[in-house]
């Protein structure tokens, strides 16, 4: 892409000069007022320009100019949380990564036991709350034993979140914490004194029952939710775990094993079969096929011989390849992708802002409203016993973690199935204008169409169509010229053995010319015939044929005698006209801007079916186009090479950069598909639409269960144990309903949208 282009793009996203963004990995936090709390203290520390906090990947993104990384960490860990900075080099961050999981691993063991013996100690409470649902009587259980049920259940179970409110209150803030930790606690307490008081009379008035069920099930949330995460994010630690550590350098002598660090530009290393690629370069010998499906999300395995770009982390097939390296550690593309989708799943949606500032107050004002429900009920002759259990149930049953998880959780899935299947959403923005498109705009050459000529058409005297195209072959193999390359091409193709040429000379503008097998050949247009007396009048209707189909056609003459036509254009991608017809399936107009003559693009918009196509059309006047059509209220999406379009993609709403992931474009692209194919076009709108789908039904059950929740709870519809129940469900629900994303898949054909779960 152009440069203008790349600062164009960036600008928005980009923070103030001189600012340089720094990652940590964050420990502690159990909601989204954890979250809230983290950005407020970062904000404060001098030189920081912004921060932004996603829950679901427990990370922070900090802008900050000239502010080292340990005050940054130390902010956060007066706040009450861990923090440390995310390594940079691909190997530490990967260390890291692996670190940072086997202790989630020891924390999720540590829960499940303190859940077992907490399920183990509650499981008698419910046994007795069974027969009382149906009016019976449970007098087994007496208020000694009890006590002596729900003290450990208060004291092991509860201890984390006595921790998590302590920290959270010292730090300026209320999360989900303080209300497990004031709930539980206040209806312990209050049993505890009613057992003291009354002994055996204080059956029927203790909710010992509902303090040990609220933090057994908010345990057996907690669980659900934290490994619902994991599995959400697990995109990134599948990228970094495809690079292999060591690779076999080739040297003087023969090679030697050395680790991934260890290679530098220019190095040749030895890619054994069934071996993973171990840097990005070029194939100079051999021959094998690739697995590039965790890469590109190529399903089958791709060729490669002498000359072929190789890609670090692909599986190397049957074939043993030497590759001369040229790109390792940090520059290679694995590793820029598994920055970009860190970058993508760190950021936050525009939506994400309301949800903070719901959430930056949710506490203080639960706890209010738990004070004037206790307040009211006493205050309208209730006794205080049945005020306290409404205001108890209150605070149990609010809870702010599913509006904080909502965004992030269906980012994190949505980015990370999108990945999997070679489409690199980078800016989150343009996810969320994704959804509403209604015009696609397609470059025509490298996007809809190969990029380059290629024979299409052999037209022969006799039916000698080899023959013709080895003799053309044979004279253009001396020639450089891109129209040269695509008939030497087919004949490598079909296998046909080329002669020598000998006095191979140009006719500028007209053809070229040389002696094979001892006779003179010409390959040129009709000028170039007629110049050498040559009688066309066979080839005509021919000739005539082909250049209406707005292909390229040159005659071959032998000796002064034609022997047929050979005809080439920039073939259309087998996969366009799928890619046309699934955004078509789907309401979504198609249009054609393309610098070739208006011949051509007749030609291609006719065999696709696109709505509309224009041509020629100058950069510039793309992106015209464009501005024009968003004027008009619709929502662009540009769709592009990633060079010549880039003041299009700019202009447009979203910008999809088709191709292998040129440096440029992997930068500056909202959406970067990593192979070309355009069938990934309406893929990454279809995996756009279910992520915000995902985000709105997140949203919306996260802020109906405390609308509905929360007054059910003041008008004393709901005990504390089933408030529990509810609030520990209700972060697992967003969790998992998000979670139903990573089993999307593109379809085959572009079709239509991958198996998303329900939406």
């Amino acid at each position: 892409m152009t440069a203008p282009f790349a600062a164009n793009r960036m600008q928005a996203a980009e923070p103030a000069a001189g600012a340089e963004p720094v990652v940590l990995d964050l420990t502690g936090m159990t909601c989204a007022a954890c979250a809230t709390r983290i950005e407020k203290v970062l904000a404060r520390v001098p030189g920081v320009d912004s921060a932004t906090v996603n829950l679901a990947l427990e990370t922070a993104e900090v802008e900050a100019q000239g502010v080292d990384a340990s005050a940054l960490v130390a902010a956060v860990e007066r706040a009450g949380y861990g923090a440390r900075v995310r390594a940079e080099e691909a190997r530490a961050r990967r260390l890291a990564l692996e670190e940072a999981q086997a202790a989630r691993r020891a924390e999720e063991r540590r829960t499940l036991i303190v859940f077992g013996v907490s399920a183990l100690l509650t499981a008698p409470f419910v046994a007795a709350m069974v027969p009382m649902a149906w009016g019976g009587h449970a007098h087994w259980l007496t208020p000694w034993w009890q006590l002596a049920l729900a003290t450990p259940v208060q004291v092991i179970a509860g201890w984390r979140f006595y921790v998590g409110a302590f920290k959270a209150l010292r730090g300026g803030s209320a999360n989900m914490d303080v209300l497990v930790a004031l709930g539980t606690t206040a209806a312990y307490l209050f049993s505890v004194v009613m057992v003291l008081m009354r002994g055996q009379g204080s059956m029927g008035h203790l909710y010992f029952e509902g303090s040990a069920t609220i933090l057994t099930l908010i345990l057996a949330g907690k669980l659900m939710e934290a490994r619902a995460k994991r599995a959400a994010s697990a995109a990134i630690s599948k990228l970094m775990a495809l690079r292999p550590d060591t690779a076999t350098r080739l040297v003087e002598g023969g090679t030697e094993t050395v680790p991934i660090e260890d290679l530098r530009r220019g190095d040749l290393i030895l890619v054994r079969p069934g071996e993973r690629v171990a840097a990005d370069g070029l194939v100079t010998e051999g021959s094998s096929e690739l697995d590039e499906a965790l890469i590109t999300g190529e399903s089958l395995p791709v060729a490669k011989h002498a000359g072929d770009k190789v890609t670090a982390g692909t599986i190397n097939g049957s074939g043993a390849l030497t590759v001369r390296v040229a790109a390792v550690g940090e520059d290679t593309t694995i590793a820029r992708i598994a920055r970009l989708v860190e970058q993508a799943q760190i950021a936050k949606a525009p939506v994400q802002k309301l949800v903070d500032k719901v959430s930056a107050v949710f506490v203080p004002v639960i706890v209010l409203i738990a004070l004037l429900t206790f307040a009211a009920w006493a205050l309208a002759g209730h006794d205080l016993e049945h005020a306290f259990v409404a205001a108890v149930s209150v605070l149990v049953i609010a809870c702010p973690c599913a509006l904080g998880l909502a965004t992030p959780a269906a980012l994190v899935a949505g980015t990370g199935a999108a990945a999997r299947a070679g489409i690199l959403i980078k800016d989150i923005e343009a996810l969320e204008r994704a959804h509403a498109v209604d015009v696609v705009v397609f470059d025509k050459t490298g996007t809809l169409t190969e990029g380059h000529p290629a024979v299409t058409d052999v037209v022969a005297l006799g039916g000698d169509a080899e023959e013709m195209l080895r003799l053309a072959a044979s004279v253009q193999a001396s020639s450089e010229h891109p129209l040269a390359k695509a008939v030497v091409a087919a004949a490598r193709r079909h296998g046909l053995a080329l002669s020598p040429a000998r006095g191979f000379r140009s006719h500028t503008g007209r053809g070229v010319g040389a002696e094979v097998d001892g006779r003179p050949v010409a390959i040129g247009n009709l000028a170039l015939m007629q110049e050498l007396g040559v009688d066309t009048r066979l080839f005509a209707q021919d000739l005539a044929r082909l250049e209406g189909e707005a292909k390229t056609a040159v005659m071959v003459a032998r000796g002064g005698e034609v022997l047929g036509l050979l005809a080439m254009a920039d073939p259309i991608r087998p996969e366009s006209a799928g890619a046309v017809a699934a955004l078509k399936a789907r309401g979504i107009e198609t249009r054609m801007l393309t610098g070739d003559a208006a011949a051509v693009a007749a030609a291609v918009g006719g065999r696709l079916g696109l709505d509309q196509v224009e041509g020629p059309v100058r950069p510039d006047r793309k992106s015209a186009v464009v501005e024009a059509l968003r004027a008009q209220g619709r929502v662009v999406a540009m769709v592009g090479d990633g060079v010549n379009d880039a003041p299009a993609l700019a202009a447009a709403d979203v910008g999809i950069a088709i191709g292998t992931g040129a440096d440029v474009a992997l930068e500056t692209a909202g959406i970067t598909l990593m192979r070309p194919d355009p069938r990934l076009v309406p893929a990454s709108l279809e995996i756009a639409r279910a992520t915000w789908r995902k985000i709105r039904q997140n949203l919306f059950w996260a802020f109906a269960y405390n609308v509905v929740g929360v007054p059910l709870a003041a008008l004393g519809f709901l005990t504390p144990a089933l408030a529990g129940a509810a609030m520990a469900l209700s972060s697992v629900s967003v969790v998992t309903n998000a979670l139903t994303l990573t089993r999307w898949r593109p379809p085959a054909d572009g079709a239509g949208g991958g198996a998303a779960g329900p939406a």
